[in-house]
């Protein structure tokens, strides 16, 4: 098999010319059987459907293996190349198209497996606008994304991805950032607040203003940083490549041994045959196809088959925070009380009255109001006005839900009544224009976190974990506490998080695991890019797995399905090989002819390829760490 894919641009070509070939080539062998046994046509006639394999279906095998031999990339496949010509030059026909048919054949099941890194920046460009609605006076008209100049009012319909970064003017929403910035809330847009680029608009049209052009948006340069992640992510050598590294000499040298000592070419061809390694072209990616399978069966999409052959190999593990060691979903952590013993009262007060809120934070307090099963209340005169918070009617108490900033600013007294500002966000509640409490959020960590990052070392050999997100400080080390991690990075760009997988990645094989678009680029850099979820289209087509489910159990179970896809990769391959080895000593003592040395070959295959079949079978479990 040919284990270095073309350039992204050509690989659905390359992919079915592959494919073509060895249909071509099995259609061309059957006929050729049909006309020499069941018919009893000439040799000539017989033969004529092998020649038109060879011509048609070896000559561009064997150019692009010329064209790797002149680059010295000397893989297994260069075997099977040679068999094709010295088969053609020795009249051995048959031999010459069956080598065809395993060459073409393998290097088409691993395309077809093989994803496309430049299809990321296709779905980034139409994941954006083509085009913005411009205001002009009381008008609106549609121009194309590349006219819109700085200064210029735009509007933003409900739920259309923002084109442009800017300034809200006019309108009062929320927009959801977190595919760009990391943080994991909505967050609300009201005049004044800027806008990015890629961000989603919530459920109201907002007015913004361009502050920047196009082309130097935040979504853009993404979009830059993910082209140049995309042009420097270096080539894994395969596995099939490393041990072709030894394997193929080693054949050769057998070949021109038996060749020398019997002054017969055709001893060469018949070692040659039998050295084809198909155990390297079939049975590794028949492996490989049988672990994706499972893989997929447990929700895990493998969207490149290299990362199965290397995730077992990695020693680091970079974590993205939001969505990943975490939920992505803000929750009350802590309730600081001006009177300790009203804390299921105001609780009550505030998750009765957030029930007519859309505030992003709502959700959190009615969830908490109804974990700790406090009363709900009935609710008047409720109003929200624009960034000024939620007020109502509760029992004949006014409640009042806020900022910190909003109630110094009207009532600076109560200053030294406020606890200090912590980590996280927080909201100030106000009982009859009197402070009650501070209600403080956080992105909640996964249950499981800690069991996960502590068996990652044991049980997988990982030397190294690493935190890196775009989350504020407090938010980030808060996390990492909880998990156990202490290579923290926070407020990193997507720029930095791809120059710190890349210094990462010089050192050892790494594992990014992230699920926003502002993870692509170190997805994509990273030796295995893990998407969490399904939230972004970008993501996933940047990562080399998509676990659909997100969860930590998930991450293990991929580990698992590449550790024991290698283990049987190799037995396959190396058990192969050696019965190959066997076989390429005994036609070098003239005891096996070309046609019968293939026919030995593809029984190696047989045992080669049902020994790799086992990976598709379920073990008992794929977890070892406690959920």
């Amino acid at each position: 098999m040919s284990t270095n894919a073309p350039p992204s641009r050509d690989i659905q070509s390359w992919k079915s010319r592959e494919m073509l070939i060895a249909i071509f080539t099995l259609l061309m062998i059957t006929i050729h059987l049909v006309l020499r046994f069941a018919i009893g046509s000439s040799e000539t006639a017989a033969n004529i459907p092998l020649w038109l394999v060879l011509g048609l279906g070896g000559t561009p095998l064997v150019w692009e293996l010329l064209q790797k031999m002149l680059r010295r990339e000397f893989g297994s496949d260069l075997l099977a190349g040679i068999s094709i010509v010295v088969s053609a030059l020795l009249d051995e026909y048959l031999a010459g198209a069956l080598v065809v048919l395993m060459l073409s054949g393998g290097e088409a099941l691993e395309a077809y497996a093989v994803s496309s890194a430049s299809s990321v920046l296709r779905a980034l460009s139409k994941r954006m606008p083509a085009v913005a609605h411009r205001r002009l006076g009381s008008t609106l008209e549609d121009v194309p994304l590349a006219e819109i100049q700085i200064g210029d009012t735009l509007a933003v319909f409900p739920h259309e991805t923002c084109p442009i970064d800017g300034t809200v003017i006019e309108g009062h929403g929320v927009m959801d950032e977190s595919y760009l910035t990391g943080e994991p809330y909505l967050m609300s847009k009201v005049p004044g607040a800027a806008v990015l680029s890629g961000a989603i608009n919530g459920e109201s049209a907002l007015i913004v203003q361009a502050d920047k052009l196009a082309i130097d948006s935040r979504y853009a340069k993404i979009m830059e940083v993910m082209q140049t992640s995309e042009q420097h992510k270096p080539q894994m050598r395969r596995m099939a490549d490393k041990l072709g590294a030894w394997y193929t000499p080693l054949a050769v040298s057998i070949g021109v041994a038996a060749w020398v000592a019997s002054g017969d070419p055709v001893r060469f061809l018949a070692v040659m045959v039998v050295a084809t390694p198909c155990p390297l072209l079939i049975a590794i990616p028949v492996a490989i196809i049988g672990s994706i399978s499972l893989a997929a069966r447990r929700a895990i999409i493998v969207r490149d088959p290299t990362s199965l052959e290397t995730a077992d190999t990695c020693r680091t593990l970079i974590f993205d925070k939001t969505g990943t060691l975490t939920y992505g979903e803000p929750k009350l952590v802590e309730q600081v009380l001006d009177d300790e013993g009203r804390s299921q009262e105001v609780l009550s007060y505030v998750g009765s009255l957030e029930r007519y809120s859309k505030h992003p934070l709502a959700a959190a307090i009615v969830n908490a109001a109804s974990e700790a099963k406090t009363a709900v209340h009935g609710v008047t005169a409720v109003s929200e006005p624009p960034g000024q918070g939620l007020v109502g009617t509760v029992v004949d108490h006014k409640i009042e839900v806020t900022s910190r900033k909003k109630v110094l600013t009207r009532q600076s007294e109560l200053a030294e009544q406020l606890p200090p500002q912590a980590g996280g966000l927080e909201c100030v509640i106000l009982v009859d224009d009197q402070y009650a409490a501070t209600y403080r959020f956080r992105d909640t960590p996964r249950s499981d976190g800690a069991s996960f990052i502590r068996h990652l070392g044991p049980r997988h050999q990982v030397t190294r974990t690493m935190l890196v997100s775009g989350d504020r400080e407090s938010e980030v080390q808060y996390l990492a506490e909880q998990v156990g991690i202490h290579d923290v990075y926070s407020s990193q760009s997507p720029e930095q998080k791809l120059e710190l997988v890349n210094a990462e990645t010089a050192k050892a094989n790494t594992i990014f695991v992230g699920d926003g678009i502002n993870d692509a680029p170190a997805l994509m850099a990273a030796t295995v890019g893990v998407a969490f979820g399904q939230n972004s289209d970008v993501t996933t087509e940047a990562a080399d797995i998509v676990v659909l489910d997100s969860s930590l159990q998930k991450i293990d179970e991929f580990l698992h399905i590449s550790r024991r896809m290698r283990r049987i990769a190799l037995q396959s391959a190396i058990g192969g090989m050696t019965l190959s080895l066997i076989g390429m000593l005994i036609a070098s003592a003239g005891y096996l002819p070309p046609v019968a040395g293939a026919i030995l070959q593809e029984g190696i295959d047989v045992i080669a390829v049902l020994n790799a079949l086992r990976v598709a079978i379920p073990p008992k479990t794929l977890i070892d760490f406690d959920k």
